[in-house]
Parts: structure tokens; C-alpha cells; sequence
């Protein structure tokens, strides 16, 4: 089972957006990928699941980029004296990088018909892109890999939820010889489609929009949001003292 300390390193690797220059320096570097570039968001959930096995803490660690998502990774940064930045939850970030990019050949993984149809559309008209491949979430690993490498996507977007994405971003990843951004997307796909509502934009300010999305799925989102938070608190106050023996240590030196 991964350590405290484990964890901590992994949300170290969060990279820090404090501005829009920032973020616009961000979308320039994803535009432009030398390899296969895994992007990655960590919310409390995806905390919850690194905690409780090494194989998804390995495939988040895999990423080579890592965004904060939610207000629950604020409150942990703040707890553990982490500077958080800007809420890079992919449900913004992704649509907006996708709008920024120019003219690329793009795959959707995920989810399932007929919202794969229709994120299709939406993306068609609303960016330059070309889709080549769709694929409902539900094939094994080894389809993915197959196609991937008879479309050569410029990127891939990844919609199947945690932790099952993050390994198959790993083994696209692996297997990939060509540059390629995969994007780990959520239900990115299903918001496209119109599938789930987005909350009012005074609940996004509020930081509610988690309980809306409960509100629209309870029983898939309730124990993930209501358990998961509990167990998301437990969590960050074991990280905070794996912080202060670090620190400690280092006054010490240790």
C-alpha cells in the first residue's frame, strides 16, 4: 500500500497555474507535444484512490502533467502550506484547450452511445478539429492501443472515469511511437453531450458544483462525494503529519 509520504510526493507534482499567462504558457506546451504526453487531473477522489492502491498511484504518476482539480485539493494544499493556484478542473480546461489548439486530428475514448455521437458534433462545430476514432469506454485496454496506432491521433481524449482511464493513458503511453497528447477527461465527454447539465455559474463560484453533479447522479456520486469526502479528510490530516516530519527532519538535518 503506498505511504503518506507517497501521496505527498505525487500532489507535489501538481503543477502550480497562477495566472492566465501562465495557463496560455501551458496550452502552448500541450500544443506541441515531442512524445506521447499524458495530462492528468487530481481531485479528492483520485487522492481516495491513490491511497488505497499502488497500481492507480503509478498510473497517476505516469502523468507528465498534473492539474489540481476542486475545491477538496485546495483545502488540502492550504492544510499542508502548498501553494494551490488556480482550479484547473478539466471540465473548464479541456474544452478551453481544445478551442486554443490548432486544427488537429483527435480520438474520443469513452463513455457510451449515443453521447459519443454527440460530443462528436459539438466538437465539430464548435473547433477546427477532425475526429478519426470513437470508441465507446467499454473495450478492453488492448483495443485502444490497436487503434491508436492505426489512426495516429494528434491527441486523445480519454472519458471512462477514474482510475480506469489513468491506466489506459499509461498503456497508450507506452505503447505509442508518435507525438500525441492524452488527455485523462472524465466525464468530459458526457458535459459535452449535454448529458449533465453544468451548475449555475453562482454555484461554480460558491464551490458547490460538486453537489449539484450529486444532485444529477446520486447513485453513482453519493458515496464517492459524502463517504469519499470523510475519508478524503482522514487522508489530508495523515499527509499533514508526513509534512511535518519531513520538515522537521530537514531543521535537523536529517
Amino acid at each position: 500500500m503506498p505511504s503518506p509520504r507517497d501521496i505527498v510526493d505525487l500532489m507535489e507534482r501538481i503543477r502550480c497555474i497562477s495566472s492566465d499567462d501562465e495557463r496560455n504558457d501551458l496550452i502552448t506546451t500541450l500544443a506541441e507535444p515531442a512524445k506521447p504526453t499524458i495530462l492528468s487531473f487530481i481531485n479528492a477522489h483520485a487522492v481516495n484512490l491513490c491511497w488505497n492502491s499502488g497500481d492507480v498511484l503509478a498510473w497517476f504518476r505516469a502523468s507528465d502533467v498534473l492539474l489540481r482539480d476542486g475545491v477538496g485539493l485546495k483545502k488540502a494544499f492550504d492544510v499542508l502550506g502548498f501553494e494551490p493556484g488556480l482550479n484547473m478542473n478539466g471540465t473548464d480546461f479541456i474544452p478551453l484547450l481544445l478551442r486554443a489548439l490548432p486544427k488537429r486530428r483527435l480520438a474520443l475514448y469513452g463513455t457510451q452511445h449515443p453521447w459519443l455521437e454527440r460530443a462528436r458534433t459539438h466538437l465539430e462545430s464548435t473547433t477546427p478539429h477532425e475526429i478519426i476514432d470513437v470508441q465507446h469506454g467499454f473495450h478492453p485496454v488492448e483495443r485502444y492501443v490497436e487503434h491508436a496506432r492505426l489512426h495516429r491521433p494528434d491527441v486523445i481524449l480519454l472519458a471512462m472515469g477514474m482510475p480506469r482511464q489513468e491506466q489506459v493513458a499509461v498503456a497508450l503511453g507506452a505503447a505509442l511511437e508518435h507525438p500525441v497528447l492524452i488527455i485523462n477527461g472524465g466525464a468530459i465527454i458526457d458535459f459535452m453531450a449535454k448529458r449533465f447539465e453544468r451548475a449555475p455559474p453562482v454555484v461554480q463560484r460558491l464551490g458547490l458544483e460538486w453537489l449539484y453533479r450529486v444532485a444529477q447522479e446520486p447513485r453513482r456520486l453519493f458515496r464517492r462525494y459524502f463517504v469519499g469526502g470523510v475519508s478524503f479528510a482522514r487522508i489530508v490530516l495523515s499527509l499533514r503529519r508526513a509534512v511535518s516530519r519531513s520538515s522537521g527532519a530537514q531543521a535537523q538535518g536529517v
